[in-house]
């Protein structure tokens, strides 16, 4: 495996979760790709407090009943305070080939703006380099659930909240598991079963995959133990350390992926190059295939999974602990020189108020990052939010892991579909955590 990867793959890597993730939940704009004037707009006696998004949010003088999640909870704080938060904003024509997660790391560090929707890996890079307030004593932080805090917090400091937990999880076909009279897997060995029977019926791909998120996999048999054995911080305090090797958590998994591809129970040439969902969705939908991962909200949703014509379920990957689900958790964090830092404070107190996250929650049908509110979902994702609601999970991105995850596990994984070995793919986790070590 060549250890210099070229710097855009990389970029598309880390911009996976941006790309699923913070364009969905920010707001829609009306005038997209149009940055406000801010010092023309305001006036002598008028707070502002500045945003940095991946879009322009609703204009402000639209009916509410039109705006975004994410807007009510900015309307919310605006209204609350006084205040008013203006949006800077990111579309790729402005910067031509930088990502999102470069933009804001930029602007960040140059104290450009208040508050940052932020990606996971750029909340560590900052949160590592101080570039972020500690929001601890925020009132909104003693609702918030463990694992918000455990994903979020870098020496101490808790630098950024999210607005949605985001569960990544197995979209199951129900009717072709029942037409074999297979039981929903629970452990890497019964799913791999599974797909034999499947392949052996005449299903020819068992599993639909794309290029972005078979991590998932990974993710889930490297850190069932990890996040739900009791030893979290021990643990990930070893790997920071260097006492403990990425790679020994890793090779389940990628043994697992491999036999996936050498069994033909996925595509690895097609999941190489295909876009999330995009792939796979349409055999799926199709039931040509009776298997996908996909985040929550997909299954709301009429253009992704929300109205499949048979019985569809969502349930956590296989892991030595059964079902288990995926989360990432991307959120806002305030700039260290934040020009309108205690004003920025405060609005973020409001929008992860209770009253706020129940807002955006009831609208976008998420799973809410505070522990005392709770949404109905629908029947297909009753599984997963069990499994979330019993503190059963396991991060794919955290903060506090020197090695960033989710990004590089996906640029990993694409090597082995592209025909690395299991040793080669362990080998680069080693040379990953040696250079954080040296760092």
């Amino acid at each position: 495996m060549k250890k210099g990867r070229g710097r855009r793959w990389k970029r598309l890597a880390a911009g996976c979760l941006t790309i699923a993730v913070l364009f969905m939940i920010a707001g829609c704009s009306s005038r997209e790709g149009e940055e406000r004037n801010l010092a023309e707009q305001k006036q002598d006696n008028e707070r502002i407090v500045i945003m940095f998004s991946p879009m322009e949010k609703t204009d402000p003088d639209a009916e509410n009943t039109a705006r975004h999640a994410g807007d009510k909870t900015i309307r919310m704080a605006e209204e609350k305070l006084g205040v008013t938060v203006e949006y800077n904003t990111y579309t790729a024509e402005n910067y031509q080939d930088k990502t999102y997660d470069e933009v804001a790391l930029e602007r960040a560090r140059n104290n450009i703006d208040d508050f940052y929707l932020l990606n996971p890996d750029t909340i560590r890079i900052l949160g590592e380099e101080d570039q972020l307030l500690d929001l601890s004593n925020l009132e909104c932080v003693k609702n918030l659930r463990d694992v918000v805090k455990i994903a979020n917090t870098i020496n101490g400091k808790l630098v950024a909240i999210p607005q949605e937990v985001v569960a990544y999880g197995l979209f199951i076909n129900k009717d072709m598991f029942d037409q074999y009279q297979l039981k929903l897997p629970e452990t890497p060995e019964e799913f791999l079963e599974c797909c034999r029977i499947f392949k052996e019926n005449g299903i020819e791909t068992p599993v639909g995959a794309n290029r972005w998120w078979l991590e998932t996999f990974v993710l889930a048999q490297a850190y069932a133990d990890l996040y739900n054995g009791g030893n979290t911080q021990e643990e990930i305090a070893a790997l920071n350390s260097g006492e403990k090797k990425y790679s020994d958590y890793m090779r389940p998994g990628f043994e697992f992926l491999k036999e996936m591809i050498d069994c033909g129970y996925m595509d690895a040439q097609k999941a190489y190059v295909s876009e999330a969902i995009e792939g796979e969705g349409p055999d799926f939908l199709a039931q040509k295939t009776p298997i996908v991962m996909a985040y929550w909200s997909a299954a709301n949703t009429k253009t992704a999974y929300g109205n499949p014509d048979f019985n569809m379920m969502v349930i956590g990957f296989p892991s030595s602990r059964g079902q288990m689900p995926v989360i990432s958790l991307p959120g806002y964090g305030i700039c260290a020189g934040a020009e309108h830092a205690e004003d920025a404070m405060q609005v973020l107190d409001v929008m992860f108020s209770d009253e706020a996250l129940l807002a955006y929650a009831e609208t976008n049908n998420v799973i809410s990052p505070s522990k005392n509110v709770e949404v109905d979902c629908i029947p297909a994702l009753k599984a997963l939010q069990d499994k979330i609601e019993e503190n059963v999970y396991v991060l794919g991105t955290n903060a506090g892991m020197k090695v960033e995850q989710w990004g590089n596990i996906c640029l990993i994984v694409r090597e082995l579909l592209n025909g690395a070995t299991v040793d080669e793919c362990m080998a680069e986790f080693d040379r990953l955590q040696k250079e954080s070590l040296m760092e």
